[in-house]
């Protein structure tokens, strides 16, 4: 930006990025602090690419890419796209928390019927979560794939 918008009046503004009249770049590496710092490269002053030679800089042009399809709108979702879909994700939207929906989704099993009081709290210390890991996880990776099929 400095040279493409110089700070004092002396100087003359300079595309760099000119195919026929632009600068090249002096890359100056340097360790700060044990770090990689290049804050010292600068562009040359103007010069012309391949010394003007016509031919060489049409085969330089004709070997050029388009890059107008990476940046074309219709490859990228609206703001509102993605924004609705992170709420989606993030649980913000939906109409039930990931936890309603495995719950609503689990199989309810009901609990045997015992004669004696002491046998069914046995039952109730012993039955927490037993058996039910795997149901869960694969609620919850069912949840999720169903997320990402719908984008």
């Amino acid at each position: 930006m400095d040279v493409m918008q110089p700070q004092f009046p002396d100087e003359k503004p300079l595309n760099p990025f000119d195919f026929w009249t632009g600068a090249d770049f002096v890359m100056k590496i340097r360790n700060v602090e044990g770090y990689r710092n290049y804050d010292k490269s600068e562009f040359k002053s103007t010069s012309s690419l391949l010394d003007g030679d016509d031919e060489k800089l049409e085969t330089v042009f004709n070997k050029m890419y388009d890059l107008e399809e990476f940046t074309d709108a219709k490859n990228f979702k609206t703001y509102d796209e993605l924004k609705t879909k992170l709420a989606n994700v993030l649980g913000e939207s939906a109409p039930r928390t990931v936890r309603q929906e495995i719950a609503e989704d689990a199989p309810r099993a009901e609990a045997p019927q015992y004669k004696t009081a002491e046998a069914a709290d046995v039952y109730e210390d012993h039955n927490v979560n037993v058996g039910n890991s795997s149901n869960d996880e694969d609620d919850t990776l069912s949840y999720f794939a169903r997320l990402a099929q719908e984008s």
